[in-house]
């Protein structure tokens, strides 16, 4: 015997709160493919501006402004 998808525990939802409550579990539970990458022209790309955070240490305010 399966086990049921949902089990009010508390209260006494109507049959509208019920079904509403099951759309959106079920809406949830569906497999959606995934989104789309949106390439970026490279020239558009800032990644390369950015710089790993700086870490203590001795003389690492040297490394602090060379790229990772």
């Amino acid at each position: 015997m399966s086990r049921p998808l949902l089990r009010i525990v508390r209260g006494e939802p109507t049959a509208e709160e019920v079904a509403a409550v099951t759309a959106v579990v079920a809406a949830l539970s569906v497999s959606r493919p995934p989104a789309p990458s949106r390439q970026r022209p490279l020239w558009t790309d800032r990644t390369g501006l950015l710089h790993a955070p700086a870490m203590p240490g001795k003389d690492r305010w040297r490394a602090s402004g060379l790229p990772g």
